[in-house]
């Protein structure tokens, strides 16, 4: 069941970085960005609880803090800029 989880996953995380490529604009970047990390988080849950490890939930905890304050960094830059 994982397999397909991942699998599903990582349809979606190349969907993301086909937008993060291709986006018309900085928001859809931005927004591609913010989901690929999302995206990443979450293939790094499914992973741990494959392998019935704890040690990935500080990797979990880290990736999705840099996400969060990255999107908030490019939407402050974004704010500033102008769109």
């Amino acid at each position: 069941m994982t397999t397909i989880a991942l699998a599903m996953l990582s349809i979606g995380a190349l969907a993301f970085v086909l937008r993060l490529l291709k986006g018309p604009s900085l928001p859809d970047r931005i927004v591609a960005l913010d989901g690929l990390a999302s995206t990443v988080t979450i293939g790094v849950i499914v992973a741990a609880a494959r392998t019935d490890s704890a040690f990935e939930i500080d990797i979990v905890l880290v990736v999705a803090l840099v996400g969060f304050v990255g999107t908030g960094v490019l939407a402050r830059f974004m704010e500033r800029r102008g769109s």
